[in-house]
């Protein structure tokens, strides 16, 4: 498998999945703002919609969407540890916490806050809603370690998406189990390596 992926970009969400279950990959990084590949690809040839992440499987097709490949990629092992099986409480969990991550805080942060033409009332009203969502986890952790109770795929792209409020200044401070969380999860051994292999740690 081939991952294309920009450093700490939501695609970091599925470079930590691929190395939790230890899957042979290779990890191809993207500049998102010259579309280009390493080695000087045009990226839109690559994939169309021009964005990370992508995963080339190893029959040669190539597929997107975060949720979509967390999904695909937990279920690759066998014992779907970080899923749960097919029809359990836990895998209904999981998914859940996955679409509630893709929906409730990416396209939250993402575009609105990136973009320094957001209009500031639209600055000010995703924030207030990242807060009340803030403050959902933040109440959740303070009983358990993880979003449907063990480390799952959700909780890798919890993870990726709540680490944007460092990048953008919005203080965790209020939300100490939330911050507390995202330490859990950044001390993970795969999840190290997958910082490191992106150039986000040492």
């Amino acid at each position: 498998m081939k991952l294309y992926y920009a450093p700490g970009a939501c695609s970091l969400a599925v470079h930590i999945a691929l190395r939790e279950i230890g899957a042979t990959f290779e990890g191809v990084a993207v500049d998102l703002a010259r579309h280009t590949t390493a080695d000087g690809a045009n990226f839109h040839d690559i994939s169309p919609r021009g964005y990370v992440p992508l995963l080339q499987l190893d029959d040669g097709t190539r597929h997107t969407e975060v949720a979509a490949l967390l999904q695909y990629v937990a279920d690759l092992d066998g014992t779907q540890a970080l899923i749960g099986a097919t029809g359990s409480a836990r895998r209904l969990a999981v998914i859940e916490w996955l679409t509630f991550v893709s929906t409730e805080l990416h396209k939250v942060f993402s575009p609105w806050l990136w973009h320094k033409e957001t209009a500031e009332s639209t600055r000010q009203a995703v924030k207030a809603k990242l807060a009340t969502r803030f403050a959902e986890l933040d109440a959740l952790l303070a009983k358990q370690d993880y979003l449907a109770g063990e480390f799952s795929v959700a909780d890798a792209y919890a993870f990726t998406i709540v680490n944007w409020a460092k990048v953008l200044a919005l203080p965790l401070t209020p939300y100490p189990h939330l911050a507390a969380f995202l330490s859990r999860v950044s001390s993970r051994p795969r999840v190290r390596d997958a910082l490191r292999a992106e150039g986000l740690s040492k």
